[in-house]
């Protein structure tokens, strides 16, 4: 006897391997695709993070100004009153670490704020403290050390350590007599 065997190609398994192969591609397309979006994402988190830091180092420790106003022993004024306080959030900082410049011209005169204190209380600030309100007298006397004198601004910095930039300028109306308000 002689057996019948089916000789045709058996087209549909060929289709199905086929298939599984186009599939298993396509999951593999995926993962590579879903890695790259995923380290792009992790990059992304990073530079925004990193970002949010420096902004949040260069606010840290920024001096607000409430008021400046020209002091000294007689008239016209040689020195100002500043009247400051650190910003809402601002980590605390020593007053040695705050530094100012004023300039006129080619002329100027620059500090620190180790001489300043806490509006209220007797003797020198170490530390600044977010929440205090600080005073500081700023002796300007000197032809080389821009004195108030009337009718000019003056150029007024103030760098809290690695951080916060504050910049005013020293409007001088017609008179520059002790307790003019210039800011």
């Amino acid at each position: 006897m002689k057996e019948n065997t089916n000789e045709n190609s058996d087209n549909l398994a060929a289709i199905g391997i086929g298939a599984m192969i186009v599939f298993i591609a396509l999951i593999l397309v995926a993962a590579v695709a879903a890695a790259v979006i995923i380290q792009t994402a992790e990059q992304l988190q990073q530079n925004a993070q990193t970002t949010g830091e420096e902004t949040t180092d260069l606010l840290a420790s920024k001096v607000f100004i409430k008021s400046i106003v020209t002091t000294g022993a007689a008239d016209p004024a040689t020195s100002i009153f500043v009247t400051f306080e650190l910003a809402p959030g601002s980590d605390s900082i020593t007053a040695a670490n705050v530094m100012w410049a004023i300039e006129c011209g080619a002329n100027s005169n620059s500090g620190d704020f180790t001489t300043a204190s806490q509006v209220g209380t007797a003797g020198n600030a170490v530390t600044l403290n977010t929440g205090s309100t600080y005073s500081i007298t700023l002796n300007l006397a000197g032809a080389t050390n821009c004195p108030p004198t009337a009718n000019t601004a003056n150029e007024f910095m103030i760098q809290s350590g690695s951080g916060g930039f504050t910049y005013e300028l020293l409007s001088y109306g017609g008179s520059v007599d002790r307790g003019v308000v210039v800011v």
